[in-house]
């Protein structure tokens, strides 16, 4: 008997599923490199909470799951993410009041929230902000790559705005101070991963929603991954408080966590890491900025480095939207502030890099001079220089050309190619009325004008106009839908017009050369219209398709489906180049009736928004 028992002791125990999450435990080397830069919390599972949606592609290019893994939630999986990623804070209210949690619901390691400056908060040198509803859950190595990870939704913490105002500490879930429930809505955190996924796939950097854990009555958890997702504003606290060596020490890991992950092409060993630094930094930002405009993505950007990856790219996708026109005049209405609009984000991206000049002055000679000082430093000629050129690669790029048309054009006919943005960007810009219209969440002054439709129509026009079509057929064609009665065609329109198709046969005649007009207009007719595909994912059409889902969801829409439905979406935007046609929806693709319903209720969502905010 004894035998036997032993073993039954000695045998081997069964390996728990996807022990790769396991890594991620709530500790994180910032805690460590910078203790004053963060508040860590006891966390708790809530033992609750059901997969909204996992994101396969990227938990297997994190290496979260093998790379084989089929693309469908079982019971284990789902498991190990409610027991990952559905947490809950015990912040300062639990602890006053004595809350009392079961030991084995607490997890081993504190997670903590992060310090950084935030324009919403009075102290403008972030001794009362940064992460307000969310606490970072590790990090995770795969493949020499590390991927930073964070939550939010997890609770209220010291440092939210509503908890700051309200001088005490604020149960999670309260509503009585603005920004200070700690709590996010579902909705929101499907839009997050919807858009960013569909932004990612056309090569922009951006943060990456890696699940969504429904925890009832409309709330849930959104788990973010990245490469890096500190923000400038992690830096620029210090900066603002003259901390030298804590700005030092925080520097100096962002280079380290750069150089690991192969984004930055020097370490920390370098000696002159820190102007190394300054140029990346104006090149990340010129290049990301000019891609904002050039795809009508607003991000409010502003000088506080918060709503923006330190290495340029988007996070917090709540006060991110893709225009179908050029409307560079939307403002979002934050209730106490108005935001910046897409014309400003040049600027504001400027003044970002103006002030890492100031930051990399102060870390070479511990003494802060005013930002004012370097508004003539040499960086932002680059910047401006830098910006132009990559604004002008992307146009050029929307317009069907390859890189190496791109970069012959640019070099020898620089001339001509700023004579047809010129033209291209004033008609882009003009606008419906010069009434600004109130929106419904901000104020917005419509385009007149569909440029992006005429980008991918106008080869095909030119293989049976081969001197150019009417003015007044393009203006037509051009013409925002939401236009009513549109006022005759001026001669000064008449003139643009013209101009912008006179110029783009100089562009045609040039890039053909020797070779066949013909073919090349073939060739941009095809990439052009993938490029700029009518049917586009604006904001609004955003929020309509989320609420669809939602509904569907409470009726019973099974999450299979749901997952379905939104991976189908993400693929329908696609718009690389190399494509031989828009991608379309496979009703096959989806698993019921109800969810091929529901896919061709949300695509006539995105064609009637297609050219809103």
């Amino acid at each position: 008997m004894a035998a036997a028992a032993n073993k039954t002791n000695d045998s081997p125990q069964p390996k728990e599923a996807y022990p790769a999450f396991d890594q991620i435990n709530g500790e994180h080397p910032w805690q460590l490199a910078m203790p004053e830069g963060c508040v860590n919390y006891p966390v708790r599972e809530l033992k609750a909470g059901k997969i909204a949606y996992f994101n396969f592609d990227l938990a297997k290019e994190m290496g979260l799951v093998h790379e084989n893994h089929s693309p469908v939630m079982n019971p284990d999986l789902a498991k190990k993410l409610v027991k990952t990623f559905s947490l809950r804070i015990i912040n300062e209210f639990d602890q006053t009041n004595n809350k009392q949690f079961k030991p084995s619901l607490v997890k081993p390691h504190p997670y903590m929230a992060t310090r950084y400056l935030q324009l919403q908060h009075r102290n403008k040198q972030g001794k009362t902000s940064g992460d307000g509803r969310g606490i970072w859950n590790g990090t995770f190595e795969h493949k020499n790559k590390i991927w930073d990870i964070s939550s939010r939704g997890t609770g209220v913490t010291a440092l939210a705005p509503g908890a700051v105002e309200a001088g005490k500490p604020l149960q999670s879930g309260s509503t009585d101070f603005g920004y200070g429930c700690g709590l996010a809505e579902i909705d929101e955190l499907y839009s997050a991963a919807i858009m960013a996924e569909i932004i990612h796939r056309r090569g922009i950097h951006t943060e990456r929603v890696l699940t969504i854990i429904d925890i009832g009555n409309g709330m849930g958890i959104g788990v973010r991954a990245a490469q890096n997702l500190f923000r400038p504003a992690h830096l620029f606290v210090y900066l603002k408080q003259e901390n030298h060596d804590a700005l030092q020490r925080a520097t100096d890991f962002v280079i380290r966590r750069q150089a690991k992950n192969r984004k930055w092409p020097f370490g920390v060993l370098a000696e002159n890491r820190y102007d190394l630094m300054l140029d990346q930094v104006c090149s990340d930002f010129a290049t990301f900025c000019a891609r904002l405009e050039r795809e009508y993505i607003f991000a409010w950007l502003d000088w506080d480095g918060d709503n923006v990856l330190l290495d340029a790219g988007i996070i917090d996708y709540g006060s991110i939207r893709q225009f179908g026109l050029r409307h560079d005049k939307y403002r979002y209405d934050d209730v106490e502030r108005w935001s910046t609009n897409l014309n400003e984000q040049k600027q504001k991206a400027r003044l970002i890099v103006q002030e890492f000049a100031q930051l990399i002055e102060f870390l070479k000679t511990k003494k802060k001079t005013p930002l004012a000082e370097f508004s003539k430093h040499p960086i932002l000629q680059r910047f401006d220089s830098l910006f132009k050129e990559k604004l002008i690669d992307y146009f050029l790029f929307q317009v069907g050309l390859t890189k190496s048309q791109i970069d012959r054009l640019q070099d020898q006919h620089k001339d001509l190619v700023d004579r047809l943005y010129r033209t291209f960007e004033n008609l882009e810009k003009t606008k419906a009325t010069s009434e600004e219209e109130a929106v419904e969440d901000g104020v917005n002054t419509p385009a007149l004008y569909n440029m992006r439709k005429l980008l991918a129509q106008l080869p095909h026009i030119l293989q049976s106009h081969p001197d150019g079509a009417p003015a007044e057929d393009l203006r037509n064609l051009m013409l925002a839908e939401e236009v009513e009665n549109p006022k005759s065609l001026t001669k000064y329109q008449q003139r643009k017009i013209e101009d912008f198709q006179r110029t783009y046969l100089e562009m045609i005649l040039s890039c053909a050369g020797n070779g066949s007009r013909k073919t090349l207009l073939k060739t941009l007719e095809q990439r052009a219209s993938i490029i700029n595909r009518e049917d586009r994912l604006t904001g609004n059409a955003l929020i309509y398709i989320v609420q669809h889902i939602m509904d569907a969801r409470k009726k019973g829409l099974e999450h299979h489906s749901v997952q379905k439905i939104i991976e189908e979406l993400i693929y329908h935007q696609d718009t690389a180049p190399t494509l031989h046609r828009l991608p379309t929806v496979e009703p096959d693709n989806l698993p019921s009736k109800k969810a091929q319903q529901i896919m061709a209720e949300i695509l006539d969502m995105v064609e009637e928004c297609k050219e809103s905010i």
